[in-house]
């Protein structure tokens, strides 16, 4: 989806190393790196609270936004992004420059409408296996999510891809027999619990694990002759 929104962008100059990267990230910034339609890739850093309010939004990352750097405005797309592992800040970016005359493939999720007719008069429950699909279509006419109706969907049918409403330029590159959602018993789910608790019951009740930790220390410290104990290393 094509917005209004502009990013703004300083670009980076010098070494590109981890030093250089956390002086940025020490600024306010984070680094990033925009490349494509023919065009040098280029080093940046931009603000994260621009991006992440871009990533949050409907669209998220199929956003499509202007990348102004020192004036000079593009047409990108948020392709990759990476997290700090302990702390979850946003920590690099990188963008795609976008020409609007050409398709483009991005993935969108499916959004389930109404109350499906196995769910509602037959007592099953909606199993949703496919969350985002594969289309290509021009720039212009992503769309932020696919709707799908499965007020219709009952006991025995599956709802595939070639289901999913077609419009426009969107053509989809996920297979067209995919399945997307279908009708499942509840006693399938509750199955393997009530199996499991049988096969507990016959093999009777289990020794606590602490005794059993017990009796391994006592014959270890019979076998060492007094050795002194040490954790693991």
């Amino acid at each position: 989806m094509i917005t209004q929104e502009v990013v703004s962008a300083v670009p980076r100059e010098g070494k590109f190393n981890k030093n250089a990267a956390r002086r940025v990230r020490a600024k306010g910034s984070i680094p990033a790196v925009v490349y494509g339609a023919a065009e040098p890739a280029v080093a940046l850093e931009v603000d994260p609270k621009q991006i992440q309010r871009i990533l949050h939004s409907e669209t998220g990352h199929n956003t499509i936004f202007d990348l102004d750097v020192s004036g000079a405005k593009n047409k990108v797309m948020i392709v990759d992004w990476q997290y700090e592992p302990i702390k979850g800040k946003l920590i690099h970016i990188d963008f795609k420059r976008i020409a609007l005359d050409k398709p483009i493939r991005v993935e969108v999720p499916i959004q389930i409408t109404g109350t499906a007719v196995g769910v509602k008069t037959q007592g099953g429950i909606l199993d949703l296996t496919l969350r985002e699909v594969e289309i290509e279509c021009l720039p212009g006419d992503i769309p932020s999510h696919i709707d799908v109706d499965v007020s219709n969907l009952a006991f025995g049918m599956v709802l595939r891809v070639s289901d999913l409403p077609h419009a426009g330029s969107l053509r989809f590159l996920t297979p067209e027999d995919t399945p997307v959602a279908h009708i499942t018993a509840i006693k399938e789910e509750a199955a393997p619990a009530a199996e499991a608790e049988a096969a507990a019951a016959a093999a009777g009740p289990a020794e606590p694990e602490v005794v059993k930790k017990g009796k391994q220390e006592t014959a270890e410290a019979a076998a060492g002759g007094g050795a002194e104990k040490g954790g693991k290393k």
